[in-house]
């Protein structure tokens, strides 16, 4: 990379690290009264106004990717948006870039995305904090393996996503879902022998389980669709102006009603057709990624 590259790389972190230091503040300050005061009323008054600043924090930044770098987004969407919806959002998963773009194309037309989060990202120095402040779900994501030989780590996270799910039904909210549940790469997508050209195998157990915890309480799934005809970038790619172009097709589905109930551990019948309905979403999803790298 040019040192010019460097510079401008430089200076949109430096620019990201102050606008987070200017609303963690306040936003810090404001969890800290929730925190010593846990009663509804409180947080129902404070809720808004953590969801705001994040809002704001989110808003800046996507406002300095588009002054620095000449990245050009086509979205295309078949959704009737609303900021006070309760989402299931589902997207590919390719780079960490994927979470810039999620939140530049949803900002303030739904509620704030809620990201499932590893455990160990609480420690990160501030955003941690901001993070727990705003209810993002903090979870061990434990390999089978672990499971299998504790299986009372697996009833653990479950336990977590099921009280956040039910704390979710209370207030508008988007969760997100990455379904295949890591980036892809070539390499695990040979070592899963995917069946998808541009995708990895879709987690379904993840989904079904936020579908039953919340209920009724989901208006629909917004199903994302994230192709970079410039190959995939890196985080460094894009504040060195170096992804010339993102597409984001976003479709609105219904919850199939006989998918909104049922035990996906427990019923063999249910999880097969919980999983072909996954399987067909992903199947859609990697012919709009073909059409888009191919027609670029």
């Amino acid at each position: 990379m040019s040192f010019l590259l460097w510079l401008r790389a430089t200076l949109i972190l430096l620019l990201i690290a102050a606008n987070t230091l200017l609303h963690a503040i306040p936003l810090l300050a404001a969890a800290l009264v929730k925190a010593v005061l846990p009663f509804p009323p409180v947080r129902r008054a404070f809720d808004p106004l953590l969801t705001g600043i994040a809002e704001s924090w989110i808003g800046l930044n996507s406002a300095m990717m588009g002054v620095f770098t000449g990245t050009r987004f086509q979205v295309e969407q078949d959704a009737a948006l609303q900021r006070d919806g309760h989402y299931l959002v589902l997207a590919n998963h390719q780079s960490w870039v994927d979470i810039v773009v999620l939140q530049k194309v949803f900002n303030r037309r739904i509620p704030l995305l809620r990201f499932f989060l590893k455990r160990q990202l609480f420690w990160v120095p501030v955003l941690g904090l901001a993070w727990w402040a705003l209810d993002f779900p903090f979870m061990g994501r434990y390999t089978r393996r672990q499971i299998a030989k504790n299986p009372e780590l697996g009833r653990r996270d479950m336990e977590v996503t099921r009280r956040a799910c039910e704390k979710f039904r209370d207030i508008p909210v988007a969760v997100m879902n990455f379904v295949e549940g890591t980036r892809f790469t070539p390499a695990k997508h040979a070592g899963q022998a995917s069946p998808y050209r541009h995708l990895l195998k879709p987690k379904s157990g993840g989904v079904a389980f936020v579908i039953d915890a919340m209920g009724q309480g989901l208006h629909a799934v917004l199903d994302v669709t994230i192709a970079y005809p410039g190959g995939r970038p890196t985080m460094i790619d894009l504040m060195a102006d170096r992804v010339p172009e993102v597409c984001v097709r976003v479709r609105q589905r219904p919850i199939p009603a006989e998918l909104a109930a049922g035990s996906y551990q427990d019923d063999r019948a249910f999880r097969a057709r919980f999983q072909q309905w996954m399987n067909g979403l992903w199947e859609e999803k990697d012919a709009d990624l073909e059409w888009f790298l191919e027609s670029r």
